[in-house]
């Protein structure tokens, strides 16, 4: 199956998230894909959950408990997404 995502894909996700971190999170700045959620972006568990469920709107995807156990870094997020958007 071929999606807008596939050529591209991480630098196209990872622009997005950086949006969400802007809109949602109140980042300035871009994003890196070895930043870390908790320690580098200082996100607590709500902001956690707002970063995904941000995430699934924006790009139709649904992270369950397993995708969520697996994220430490934005590139595990970028990563994560990228999968699901590509099956």
């Amino acid at each position: 199956m071929t999606t807008i995502y596939s050529k591209g894909a991480a630098d196209a996700i990872l622009l997005g998230v950086t949006d969400i971190a802007q809109r949602h999170l109140g980042w300035q700045g871009p994003l890196a894909l070895d930043m870390r959620l908790v320690e580098d972006l200082a996100l607590d568990s709500v902001r956690l959950l707002t970063l995904a469920a941000e995430v699934e709107n924006r790009f139709r995807v649904l992270l369950d408990e397993r995708d969520e156990a697996a994220l430490e870094t934005v590139g595990n997020l970028v990563d994560i997404v990228r999968r699901k958007l590509e099956a």
